[in-house]
This record gives structure tokens, sequence and C-alpha cells, in this order.
């Protein structure tokens, strides 16, 4: 019998509909697995949040005017609603930052793998993708034997759960892919044209405070570049010269590559930059986003600027001056060259291999 994946999210102004995008992409993979096995294993997206959460689950796709491209279930407003009685799913995977053991508990029988957790919910799963929390870069090798099976250094145990780490699991859109370059620009990067993006919600209005600062160096003379700051909600505000100002791209991911930089929060712009080669400086919407952020920036994946609502504006004037000027052209160089490496597309496929092996072990 073929496997059933729920792919358990939740969509509010506090997370935004990074999840569902991944869950698309995951999708995707899973599709693409069960056709190699001879078709007829299923997937469909358990969603609950708010009004965005509330198009999604009547069928509709987030970003475009067109159906969702698999089945959906709307569970309502609450994080932690339980799924209906008559899913039967093979193996769950929640991804919705606040997982708790009672959750994972209610989702017994199947099998359950959690995605992120600075916590110790997951250790009632049976497996955890952890792609930033431990750290984004693991080592292959050495390969170790335990208990007859054979364990990579970027595999631990917590309690029960097995633990993936490491940026290999981190997921974009097969846009994304399609669009990352073949091979790496040898050429110093200009940063002529900046994109500026906080997230389909921008609930700390960071899109205004990076506003005051690019307005601040270009009227100082510091920097000469165009920018184009999207702010869902709007700014009343007169873009400076060279600034223009929407609520939203359409098909973001392909607009990501015609721009020399990003400015972004964390989330699946920021990872798709840095699968495409795209550098990228990122603001934390808070701590736990800061946390993604310093993990790849450690890694040499992106500029680190700390968490943007509290941030010293004066002082990431003096950072991007830096980063966005020509003493920042290496740098620059460095983190998209590092950020490819990083991210290299194939997480997707990666989760739905370990999901699979899961739901059939």
């Amino acid at each position: 019998m073929q496997p059933h994946l729920i792919l358990r999210v939740h969509a509010d102004a506090r997370l935004g509909l990074g999840h569902v995008a991944r869950a698309m992409a995951l999708h995707e993979a899973w599709r693409v697995l069960a056709a190699a096995h001879g078709g007829g294993a299923a997937c469909t997206l358990a969603i609950s949040g708010d009004h965005r959460a509330r198009r999604v689950g009547s069928g509709r796709h987030p970003f475009l005017d067109q159906a969702f491209p698999f089945p959906v279930v709307d569970l309502g407003e609450e994080l932690q609603a339980p799924l209906p009685a008559n899913l039967l799913p093979s193996v769950v995977l929640l991804d919705q930052w606040d997982a708790t053991p009672d959750l994972i508990q209610s989702l017994r029988p199947a099998k359950v793998a959690v995605m992120e957790d600075d916590g110790d919910a997951h250790e009632a799963a049976d497996l955890l993708f952890q792609p930033y929390l431990e750290g984004v870069t693991w080592p292959d090798h050495p390969v170790k034997t335990i208990q007859g099976r054979k364990v990579r250094p970027f595999e631990t145990q917590h309690g029960a759960c097995r633990v993936l780490r490491g940026a290999g699991y981190i997921v974009v859109s097969p846009e994304a892919m399609e669009l990352r370059p073949r091979r790496h620009p040898l050429q110093p990067l200009a940063s002529h044209r900046l994109l500026i993006t906080f997230g389909g919600s921008d609930g700390p209005g960071l899109a205004r405070r990076a506003y005051e600062v690019l307005d601040t160096l270009q009227a100082q003379d510091r920097w000469r570049g165009t920018c184009t700051i999207l702010a869902p909600s709007g700014l009343d505000l007169r873009p400076f010269p060279g600034c223009t100002i929407h609520e939203a791209l359409p098909n973001l991911t392909r607009r990501i590559p015609e721009y020399d930089a990003l400015w972004c929060s964390a989330g699946i712009t920021l990872v798709e930059a840095l699968c495409m080669g795209v550098p990228a400086a990122a603001w934390g919407q808070n701590e736990r986003q800061h946390q993604v952020i310093a993990d790849l920036a450690l890694a040499a994946g992106c500029f680190d600027l700390g968490v943007g609502p509290d941030a010293d504006l004066r002082a990431t004037e003096e950072a991007m001056e830096r980063w966005l000027g020509p003493e920042g052209q290496e740098t620059r160089q460095e983190q998209s060259r590092d950020g490819m490496a990083l991210v290299d597309g194939l997480g997707a496929a990666r989760i739905a291999q370990e999901l699979w092996a899961l739901a059939m072990g």
C-alpha cells in the first residue's frame, strides 16, 4: 500500500506563508518520488491560521490566481487543531514552529516528523529535520556504524527521535533550482539594483526602517543604486530618487535574479536567493529568526544585520554602505559562492526520501 503524507502547517501574521511555500516544494518532491515507485502515493496539506490559511484552505494558491496544486484540508484558526478523523496518514510532517508533545501524540499511530524545533517536543516524534538551529555545515565523513547502521556526522539522536542537521535539508522551490546558475560568475558583483522584502506580512514594519536607511544613504551620496521595496501594507512615504515601492511582486522567485543584491528576513526568499547566487543581507524579525540568519552567516552564506526591530539605524547605515559599496564587492562575491554551496536545491528531495523511508519502515 502506497504511503499518505500529511503536511501540517500554520499561516498567520507571525509565520507568513513561507511554510506553505515549503509544503508546495515538498509536495512536488513527493510526487516525483511516488512516480518512481509506481505512483499512487498521496499528499495532503492540512492548514490552520488566519485569513491566509482560509484562502489556501479553500483551495486557492497563496500567491497566484489559480487553484492550489494538491488536496488541502482547512483546520480553522487554532495552532494546535487536530487532524480530522477521516484522514488516515502514514506519516505527518509538522511544520509550524510550535509543535507540542501532546500534538505529536495525537497524530499516532502515524509516523511523525518535525521541521525545526528549538525545544524538546520533537523527542516525542520519530524524526526531526534541523536545517539551521544546530548549525548548517556538517561533513559527510567519518561514518560510524551504530547498531548495524551507518551514521554520518550530520545525524544524531535526541531521545527516541532521529535528527538530521544542516543545510542539506533546506527546502527551496523548483523554480529556484531551475534558475540556479550552472557556473558561478567570477567577476566582482555590482550592487546597483537592490530588492528589499521582509515577507508577506512584515509585522515588525522592517520595510519602513529599511526605507529610512537607504533614503539617508542616497541623500548623503553614500550609495547611488536603485532599490525596489516590497511593503505588503503600503508605505505612506514619497519614494526617493531610484526607489520604487510595491505591495508585492508576482512570481517573486523568478524576479530575484533580476537584482544584484537582496535585503530580507529569514525565510524562503532568503534561501532561494542563496540557491541562485544572489548575495543577501538579512534582518531577523525576532530572536528566533535571527538564530537562523546567524547560522547561515557563520557559514559565510549571508550578511547578518541583527534583529531588525531593535537595530540601531545609524549602525545599519554604516554596515549597508560598506556592504553595498566597492569595499563590499569581495564579501558579496564570497557570499554568493558560499550561499550556493550551502543551499544546493536538493533539500526537498532529501526530505521526501526520508519521509518515504519513515512511512514504509
